[in-house]
């Protein structure tokens, strides 16, 4: 009989190990231990190269986001080229962080104005009268402007000259001076990509501000120039027309615009 119980208590021990191994080990080579689930790392904020003008910003993960009262806005994301508007920011912060536009300095010189010219374009939803141009400058269909104007179309290239007008397309601040140069941020939408701005004039006119300057691209420019002036409408009125350097010649017209944009009356 000790023999035969020796024998039961030496299997039931084997098979103990049995179950404890079947419980610990993995069963295949593509298993692993069960264990406590742990939440992935999260992923650090972009910082990629400078995208298009729509594109946006990845905000700090809500797990390590810093608390502004605690931080401080100089630990906010800081705008990526071409940003509207990055988390966190208000527009005149997210202007000032955009390389491609500089600041604007007391430095910047004033143009003189010409006389308006008696030719007009009435912009009824923005409450403006801007000048209508000569040749070899035409009327085109606008949109998704409101009224447009455009340089013939030369070989080789798809740049010409253009001249629109629309209400406001961004958030209007408090000074004209400022709304004008988010506006003159927002027109490099509307230039080549990798377009950085120069300042050439800067100045208050009737009911609103207008800013001249360079959008230089690879080794190439156009002049261009905004005029927001406040037309009596929800939203003010702006005037935005930009010449390349293939059609220089038109480069004078630039002064026209600037001094011809008014309120309709």
């Amino acid at each position: 009989m000790r023999v035969v119980y020796r024998g039961l208590t030496a299997v039931a021990g084997v098979a103990a190990v049995a179950v404890a191994l079947a419980v610990v080990l993995p069963t295949g080579p593509d298993e692993v231990a069960a264990g406590p689930v742990t939440a992935p790392p999260a992923a650090p904020p972009s910082s990629g190269p400078a995208p298009t003008p729509a594109a946006s910003l990845t905000e700090t993960p809500p797990s390590t986001a810093p608390s502004a009262a605690v931080s401080g806005a100089a630990e906010r994301p800081v705008p990526s080229p071409g940003a509207t508007l990055a988390p966190g920011y208000t527009a005149m912060e997210a202007l000032y962080a955009d390389p491609r536009v500089p600041k604007l300095t007391r430095g910047v010189k004033r143009m003189a104005l010409r006389s308006p010219g008696k030719r007009v374009v009435k912009d009824e939803r923005s409450g403006l009268a801007v000048p209508k141009l000569g040749r070899p400058w035409k009327v085109s269909g606008a949109a998704p402007f409101t009224t447009k104007q455009v340089l013939p179309k030369r070989r080789g290239t798809s740049l010409r000259g253009v001249f629109v007008t629309c209400p406001l397309p961004i958030m209007e601040q408090e000074s004209p001076r400022d709304t004008a140069l988010l506006a003159a941020r927002w027109t490099l939408n509307h230039h080549p990509k990798g377009a950085k701005i120069s300042w050439l004039a800067s100045q208050p006119i009737k009911d609103g501000w207008m800013l001249v300057f360079r959008a230089k691209y690879g080794k190439h420019t156009s002049r261009a120039a905004v005029a927001v002036v406040d037309g009596g409408m929800s939203k003010p009125g702006l005037a935005f027309v930009t010449v390349p350097d293939s059609q220089r010649k038109q480069w004078r017209d630039i002064g026209r615009v600037v001094s011809g944009v008014r309120v309709l009356g």
